[in-house]
Parts: structure tokens; C-alpha cells; sequence
């Protein structure tokens, strides 16, 4: 079975949050146990995460409308299956809630992924890919 890379298709993500602020406590914790960082802020109030580009981005809706995000999720990449239990772990604890605990997904073979709402309601997860050796 191949391993499915990380190779992105995506130049970047933006997701809107009401309290920015807040929003960035949350991912600053669960993307640093993924080691993204916060690249700090830029512009009107957006708050940049990446490895070695902005890649992520949270910020109020440039159109003034409250943020919304139903049907969506964001998926980052993990290395480990450590790695995903400490993203879990570190949404919980800095005001997201559970969307599916850390562990085994049936759905795609060697899967190990983790679900949360962050603080602005935005459904995000973690995935990691065994190869099964």
C-alpha cells in the first residue's frame, strides 16, 4: 500500500474566527504539537502559521459577516500517531471541543486521525498514514 504524502495542493488556508485572539491560543497550541508555528501577525489583524511559509491563516472575514464553516474541515498533516494525541489533546485543553478522539479510522487503511471544533466552530482533525509494516 502507498503512503499518501505530504505534498499539498493548496497554496494556503484561511478560515475566519470571530475573536481572533482566542483562535490563536488554540492553534498556536494544537499546530505546534504538529510543529507549525505561529509566524505572527500580518496585515489587518491575520495570524500567520507555517513551517517555512505562511500556510495557514486565521483572521477575521474580510467582508465583515460572522465566520462560518459547516461542511468543512481542515485536515493537517501529523508524523506520528503521538503527534495527533498531543493535537487532540492540546485543542482540549485551550477551548476546543471533541469532534472524534484520537485513534484508528476504518474508513482509509493504516489511518490514525483526531477531531476537533475550535473555539470559532471550525471542524478541523489530524491524520497520519501507516503503511502497515
Amino acid at each position: 500500500m502507498a503512503v499518501i504524502s505530504g505534498d499539498g495542493v493548496f497554496s494556503h488556508v484561511f478560515i475566519g474566527a470571530a475573536d481572533v485572539e482566542i483562535s490563536a491560543t488554540f492553534y498556536d497550541a494544537v499546530l505546534g504539537a504538529l510543529g507549525v508555528k505561529n509566524l505572527g501577525p500580518f496585515g489587518n489583524g491575520w495570524i500567520l502559521y507555517g513551517k517555512d511559509k505562511p500556510a495557514f491563516i486565521i483572521a477575521r472575514p474580510g467582508n465583515g459577516e460572522a465566520p462560518s464553516s459547516n461542511g468543512v474541515t481542515i485536515g493537517f498533516a501529523a508524523a506520528t500517531t503521538a503527534e495527533v494525541d498531543a493535537f487532540h489533546a492540546a485543542g482540549l485543553a485551550n477551548g476546543g471541543s471533541d469532534e472524534g478522539a484520537a485513534g484508528a479510522r476504518s474508513h482509509l487503511p493504516g489511518a490514525y486521525a483526531a477531531y476537533l471544533r475550535d473555539p470559532a466552530g471550525n471542524k478541523i482533525c489530524s491524520y497520519t498514514f501507516s503503511d502497515g509494516n
